[in-house]
């Protein structure tokens, strides 16, 4: 079940979100979500960030998604 949350952000920041694509909304809400689960449990961050990438690429997110996603427009 998935519940909304709000985030504070800088204003660049919302507004780049705000202007991209649906796709991109979804693949960073993803990302979120991700990040979120795993540092709610105690694990080193090394092992956190290594679970993110593993759970992104079973779901598709591939690195070249995550840089354009990522990267200053």
């Amino acid at each position: 079940m998935l519940k909304p949350i709000a985030l504070q952000v800088e204003a660049p920041i919302a507004e780049a979100y705000q202007n991209t694509t649906t796709e991109n909304r979804q693949a960073l809400q993803t990302i979120v979500s991700i990040f979120l689960q795993c540092v709610s449990q105690p694990t080193p961050l090394q092992k956190v960030v290594q679970e993110i990438r593993l759970e992104a690429q079973q779901k598709g997110l591939t690195s070249e998604i995550l840089e354009e996603i990522l990267k200053d427009d």
